[in-house]
This record gives structure tokens, sequence and C-alpha cells, in this order.
């Protein structure tokens, strides 16, 4: 499970990326953080260090960091 400070970074590189201003090291570390929380598979991962379909992983990368997010932020309104 992800602590708080890692939500809030995927946050911040989500919106960088979003907005097509995310550095490589940010799009590498956004795709570490869902890597490291079992997001996405070593192979995944691997591929795109290895720049091997980098556009699809990190769409895909944005599509589940956008879930992750969306049920956190959800969880956060439920637990006041």
């Amino acid at each position: 499970m992800m602590n708080h400070i890692d939500y809030s970074r995927l946050l911040e590189l989500k919106r960088l990326i979003d907005k097509k201003q995310a550095s490589s090291e940010q799009k590498r570390e956004y795709l570490n953080i869902l890597y490291r929380n079992g997001n996405i598979t070593k192979e995944q991962y691997d591929a795109y260090q290895k720049n091997q379909n980098a556009d699809e992983i990190i769409n895909a990368a944005l599509t589940i960091g956008g879930v992750l997010l969306a049920t956190w932020l959800i969880a956060k309104l439920f637990e006041k």
C-alpha cells in the first residue's frame, strides 16, 4: 500500500505528464512508483526503461495512476 507522500507525488507527476511538461526522469519516477506498488509489471517497467513501447506504457500507466488516485481521494473523503 502506498503512503500519502507517494500519492501526492504520483498526483504531481501525473499532472505534469498530462500537461506534457514532465521530463524523462519524472516519467520514469511515475512508472517506478506504479511498479513498486505492484500496479505495473516488471516487464512493463523494463520495456519503458529500454524505450520499447514507451508511449503505450505511459498511456496505460496514466490510466492506472488515474484510477489509483481517484480511489485514494474517495477513500480520503470517507475517512472524515
